[in-house]
């Protein structure tokens, strides 16, 4: 994504951070099916609450986390204290301030552990990032709403865009969302309703948009050159578990650099490695 961390990010390789507004940030934790589900506020709040220190560069005492999330403080006070009980949170009695704590790795590993996706695609990255010099990304999507990077390889060289396994992204951003918007089965209105929220360094137009979808889904990958992140290329290649695609390989890098490899032959060469990956974890 790019050379700043603008992770929500990602896939791509970097872009804001989905920070939700103050009082919606509990909704973040919600699933946008169609099908009715029963809100359980307790668990939205303290989702709100992890991925809010999960964006935060500091610790952050109970009313920072509180006013921002539009919480009472002390709702927010007892949910944070569950939170540290159950080792997701830790507390620091001198400043009086929470940060994540290492329970979330242990969550997050045991979930990359058994994640097939993951696990068959990283040394496809590793051998990408090494042969090319560019930051090479697994993301997983979750419907319209955002990607999720669960793998990760990044070049030798000293130039490195940042991105980490578990950045996040809106679901129909830059060179992934055109493969999301293509090859998801998502009905048009939906994706043509969340693109218009969409940030971009260098906006396309909504007929643009749908044209660079349909190049994507003609070539089998897409390429978004500097509409996401100024001066940053990203190229990706749907993958498909079982039915629409729910995943991605995706390149990141300078413009100048990727413009020398080649945006076809890295859009082929990604193709390529997808579409094997898919059949795979298909078991075909």
């Amino acid at each position: 994504m790019s050379a700043r961390d603008r992770s929500d990010p990602a896939p791509h390789a970097a872009r804001r951070t989905e920070a939700p507004p103050a009082r919606a940030a509990a909704a973040a934790a919600r699933p946008s099916t169609a099908a009715a589900i029963r809100a359980v506020p307790a668990v939205t709040r303290a989702v709100a609450i992890l991925r809010l220190l999960s964006r935060s560069g500091t610790p952050l005492g109970v009313h920072a986390v509180a006013r921002a999330l539009g919480l009472v403080p002390s709702t927010c006070l007892h949910i944070l204290r569950a939170l540290a009980a159950e080792e997701l949170v830790s507390f620091d009695p001198e400043t009086k301030r929470y940060r994540l704590a290492s329970g979330v790795v242990s969550l997050a590993r045991g979930m990359l552990r058994h994640d097939g996706f993951a696990n068959l695609a990283q040394p496809i990255l590793d051998a990408i990032a090494s042969r090319h010099g560019v930051t090479a990304i697994g993301v997983e999507a979750s419907g319209l709403e955002h990607i999720v990077v669960v793998a990760l390889a990044r070049p030798g060289q000293a130039l490195r865009l940042q991105v980490d396994v578990g950045s996040r992204y809106p679901a129909l951003i830059s060179a992934t969302g055109r493969c999301i918007a293509a090859f998801g089965g998502h009905p048009w209105p939906e994706i043509e309703r969340r693109f218009r929220a969409l940030r971009w360094d260098d906006p396309p137009s909504p007929a643009q948009w749908r044209a660079d979808v349909e190049a994507a889904r003609a070539a089998g990958y897409a390429v978004d050159e500097g509409r996401y992140i100024a001066g940053v290329t990203v190229i990706a290649a749907p993958v498909a578990l079982r039915g629409p695609v729910s995943h991605a390989l995706v390149v990141v890098g300078v413009s100048e650099q990727l413009r020398r490899i080649g945006y076809a032959r890295l859009g082929e060469e990604l193709k390529a490695l997808a579409g094997d990956l898919s059949r795979r974890l298909r078991g075909a």
